[in-house]
């Protein structure tokens, strides 16, 4: 991990703590500016020693009575913020920067970006649009919601139900996820994923938005075009859906505002619908799924963690940020993209990657591995991928096809 020639540090600079596993985050911050130490799981301890990476231990169960021992430990060590990694890590960053910073607002804030029914209210006293949305703590509450949905639709006897989208409240993106189209459906889902957060489907065009944040002010924000959500995505978008840039722009500028986000980075979902209203989905404050950091990387040629610790120091200087981050689109090399691959057959034996796909010049590498077994699970929901494909173009609908095209090839046959 480290370099002979290690890294020096600015000791005029803040010193960040890692929330959080993640080897690409930590080998950009290795080679940073920042002094920094891994705040992670016993498990990670004797890598971290093999590697000469400064580590915390801390296993992230639930917030409890022992959670500010943590905080109190890093403020010693003289740790100015806490950056938290992934979704489980966010109420933990939260507690911690309360007490680092001395602002007790953060740690409500950072339930509110947590939990989905709370975030949802408070975007709608924000005046920030959603859909319909309710609590469920059972099937009931599901069977309820579905007929109230559709009967609001004026919905006729016979005519196909409107789905509805049941999500768990604190977990990342696609986890617990489900659709479902009627009360039979209902039945398949199991009483311990109760209670979830409801929600009226919405048509349109979902998208992503990655920002960091210095001062309550923008200081890159992309967006990233789902081909198939929960399958891939990529970077810059196209055209069509960079025409929103200024709506979208406002639309974080709200979003910063009513969540009173001063600094760090935020990645909202959102849908544009047919007539051009744009509905809030959901914001995570954390590093988003699918690789996207990477793939701004292979786009732009910054690293987006590096981007991280900037807008999440308390010492960066708005010289220093300013000068990091590219402009966005223009300056992008290409378009970036990935396709979470997810078995099409119930039993595989080994890996093929397929011939069109390796020899298309976009394609450039696969983290894929051979099955463990050869049973493949069903997904429930929108699952999860068994590995990425990665690809890099200069014709972002060539790229949008080629992802598309992926999900008619077989990877594990």
């Amino acid at each position: 991990m480290t370099d002979a020639t290690p890294t020096p540090r600015n000791p005029d600079k803040g010193y960040v703590a890692l929330l959080g596993w993640s080897l690409n985050a930590i080998e950009a911050v290795d080679r940073f500016d920042r002094r920094y130490v891994v705040v992670a799981p016993d498990w990670a301890e004797e890598y971290c020693q093999q590697h000469d990476i400064p580590y915390v231990p801390w296993n992230f169960e639930r917030l409890n009575d022992r959670s500010l021992e943590i905080a109190h430990k890093l403020q010693e060590m003289g740790v100015n913020v806490a950056i938290p990694l992934y979704e489980e890590t966010v109420e933990w960053a939260g507690a911690i920067n309360s007490v680092l910073l001395g602002n007790p607002r953060l740690f409500g804030q950072a339930m509110l970006l947590r939990d989905k029914a709370l975030m949802k209210r408070r975007a709608q006293l924000g005046g920030i649009r959603v859909g319909i949305f309710e609590e469920a703590h059972d099937k009931d509450d599901v069977i309820r919601f579905l007929k109230r949905v559709n009967q609001t639709l004026l919905k006729l006897d016979g005519d196909p139900n409107d789905p509805i989208h049941l999500k768990a409240f604190d977990k990342a993106g696609c986890l617990g996820h489900r659709v479902i189209r009627t009360p039979d459906e209902v039945d398949s889902i199991p009483d311990e994923e109760f209670p979830v957060l409801m929600e009226s489907h919405l048509d349109g065009w979902e998208f992503a938005v990655e920002a960091w944040i210095h001062k309550g002010k923008i200081m890159f924000l992309n967006i990233s075009e789902y081909v198939t959500l929960g399958y891939s995505v990529f970077v810059p978008a196209t055209p069509e859906l960079e025409k929103y840039r200024p709506q979208i722009t406002a639309q974080i500028e709200k979003l910063i505002k009513t969540f009173d986000i001063e600094f760090g980075f935020v990645h909202p979902e959102y849908f544009v619908t047919s007539d051009g209203e744009m509905y809030f989905g959901e914001v995570a404050y954390r590093p988003p799924g699918f690789k996207v950091f990477e793939l701004l990387e292979r786009a732009y040629g910054f690293n987006a963690y590096q981007g991280l610790v900037l807008a999440f120091d308390p010492k960066t200087t708005d010289e220093e940020i300013a000068a990091f981050f590219p402009k966005e689109v223009v300056d992008a090399k290409g378009y970036a993209g990935c396709f979470g691959v997810y078995p099409r057959r119930r039993v595989v034996s080994h890996l093929a990657i397929p011939e069109e796909t390796e020899e298309h010049d976009y394609f450039e590498s696969h983290e894929l591995t051979a099955p463990l077994e050869e049973t493949v699970t069903k997904r429930t929901a929108f699952g999860t991928h068994w590995g990425l494909v990665y690809f890099f173009g200069d014709d972002p609908y060539v790229m949008r096809d080629l992802l598309k095209h992926q999900e008619d090839l077989d990877f594990y046959v």
